[in-house]
């Protein structure tokens, strides 16, 4: 059965409402739970280097492999590049608009010069 001629059907609706309750779930129930107990304090060092590596996690393989097959360290992979640029720039100025303005513009105008040079 699909709702008012949308195409969406009604078993996908309750998919998406399950996943949405689940989630909710699972997330708030460790509000109440927050000032009750305290990490050590190793946990909580250990804690402020999640973001950092999973970020790493999910952007290293797509800079590496851009087509998804092959690793790719030569310097003409554009997002190489780019990549190398955002660290540079991001450890020398520690400033967060600067490093994606500038990697950016590299990793376009990288793309871009190697599109205008004949193979």
């Amino acid at each position: 059965m699909t709702l008012l001629g949308t195409g969406i059907q009604l078993n996908e609706i309750y998919m998406i409402v399950g996943m949405a309750l689940v989630t909710f779930g699972i997330r708030y129930i460790m509000f109440p739970l927050s000032g009750h107990f305290q990490f050590p304090e190793l946990f909580e060092r250990g804690l402020k280097y999640v973001p950092p590596v999973v970020l790493a996690a999910i952007i290293v393989p797509s800079v590496l492999m851009p087509t998804g097959e092959t690793l790719n360290l030569k310097l003409s992979n554009p997002y190489l590049i780019g990549a190398l640029t955002a660290c540079a720039i991001g450890g020398l100025f520690k400033n967060l608009l600067l490093t994606i303005v500038v990697s950016m513009a590299v990793f376009m105008g990288f793309q871009w010069v190697i599109a205008e040079i004949p193979l």
